[in-house]
């Protein structure tokens, strides 16, 4: 069976008998026209699909890295809720913050990217908190400035916990 994403593009594309569609008509289409998500959902699994080449954009428009008439699309169908992308893409984010520290911390303390890791591992377990805070603890234990990253952390923490 083809993957879900790949059944939603194929569905899309079919519904507008286009080659090609803006990115702003397939967000659209997806949470106004058939209400299967929110907007920032739908923007996300668009997002999730060009990173994962489901989907190429050039200039303005998008269109599918596959034959959508070799997908079968079944009848009365509906996404997953937790198809999005939105919670792939969070995780996605959120590892680059803290890969980014670790790095930072790796390049001042000339400790190697693993033994960080477990340091960081030790610090969130400790005192039950995020990596993030606890790469900002490891840092600060070692006279590194990582400053910069507070206010990232900070939306992090306030807005997976809204969620």
């Amino acid at each position: 069976m083809e993957s879900e994403n790949k059944i939603i593009i194929a569905f899309l594309f079919k519904r507008s008998g286009k080659e090609n569609l803006s990115y702003s008509d397939l967000y659209l289409t997806l949470s106004m026209d058939l209400n299967w998500f929110t907007p920032d959902d739908a923007k996300a699994f668009i997002d999730s699909a060009l990173e994962k080449k489901l989907l190429i954009q050039k200039d303005k428009l998008v269109k599918p890295n596959f034959n959508v008439e070799d997908i079968t699309v079944p009848i009365g169908f509906h996404p997953e809720k937790q198809i999005s992308g939105k919670k792939e893409k969070r995780t996605h984010e959120k590892q680059n913050i803290l890969a980014t520290m670790i790095n930072r911390i790796a390049e001042k303390t000339n400790l190697d990217e693993e033994t960080l890791k477990k340091k960081i591992k030790t610090i969130e377990d400790e005192k039950a908190v995020t990596p993030e805070v606890a790469a900002l603890l490891l840092g600060k234990d070692h006279d590194i400035s990582l400053e910069d990253f507070f206010e990232e952390t900070e939306k992090k923490i306030f807005k997976e916990n809204k969620e």
